[in-house]
């Protein structure tokens, strides 16, 4: 939606700095805008027309849930995009030109925490998802990524970046029995490259299935819907074999106060905004309910 702008900024003021650097940049952005060749600079690109237009906005004076939802309203249309964290080496990657249901959320989660600093760089998005991605907020390899989204709940409400709000909203046990990755490590590239790693993922899994979990159940998600706030995160629980939660996404309220489902969705191939939560629960037999966690605002 800016590379209009963009194009015409640089039409008129072509390279104002003087930098050989800067203008290589310039040029491999440039290209990167038309044909989506360089995806980091791309979305460096976007990261920054975020920012700006957050502050220009005023979004960046709402509280943590607001801010989360005018994110991800930016983010809104942006194309699914699975599989962008893979690679032949752990490393934070953000790619902001294709998300998928978890990448939609972190991001969004991520930008809302660090639009109120004073002069926001991309490397302060990548030092907040390395804080939420991995576990205890260190990148240590593979196997310190929050892969299962219980795993990572639990995780961030221990840094005190999320709230789980379930059991207070009147939630009920959730038995979850994780082994999916362990018991299925051909779907996983770096499992399969290194099989020792498999036995710290099953370490991981019996930590998460040690722990006690809540849900609200699928048939009374509608009742308590007028509690929820936009900024919410809403993980979505499954009855599949193995898994936790099959999607992730974001609450909320629109002009007409409904209580809607923004995610990045693999069927609607782009980050949609749904209809209500509950209403979207009945279009997937295995989705049997939620989970919520509720962003806490950043000290300091």
């Amino acid at each position: 939606m800016f590379r209009r702008d963009f194009l015409r900024y640089f039409a008129l003021t072509p390279f104002l700095f003087s930098s050989d650097l800067v203008v290589e940049n310039t040029k491999k952005l440039l290209s990167s805008l038309e044909n989506n060749s360089d995806k980091d600079a791309t979305s460096w690109y976007i990261f920054d027309h975020i920012i700006a237009h957050a502050k220009a906005a005023g979004i960046a004076k709402l509280s943590i849930g607001e801010r989360l939802g005018k994110v991800g309203m930016l983010m809104l249309g942006t194309p699914y995009v699975g599989g962008t964290l893979e690679g032949d080496q752990e490393v934070c990657r953000i790619d902001l030109t294709g998300l998928d249901c978890v990448t939609f959320f972190e991001n969004v989660l991520g930008i809302a925490r660090i639009m109120r600093k004073g002069d926001v760089k991309f490397q302060d998005l990548t030092d907040e998802i390395v804080r939420t991605r991995y576990r205890d907020g260190k990148l240590d390899g593979y196997t310190s990524r929050l892969h299962y989204t219980a795993d990572w709940i639990a995780n961030n409400v221990e840094k005190g970046i999320v709230k789980n709000i379930t059991q207070e909203l009147g939630g009920v046990e959730f038995p979850i029995n994780v082994s999916f990755m362990s018991n299925h490590p051909q779907y996983y590239p770096p499992l399969v490259s290194d099989s020792t790693l498999i036995p710290k993922i099953a370490k991981y899994e019996q930590v998460v299935n040690s722990q006690k979990h809540y849900y609200i159940p699928s048939e009374n998600v509608k009742a308590i819907q007028p509690k929820l706030q936009t900024g919410d995160i809403i993980a979505v629980a499954t009855n599949k074999e193995g898994l936790d939660y099959a999607h992730t996404g974001i609450a909320l309220r629109d002009e007409r106060g409904n209580l809607r489902f923004l995610h990045a969705s693999l069927t609607r191939k782009r980050v949609f905004l749904d209809k209500t939560i509950a209403t979207y629960l009945k279009t997937v037999p295995t989705h049997i309910g939620i989970t919520v966690a509720r962003p806490l605002e950043v000290n300091g």
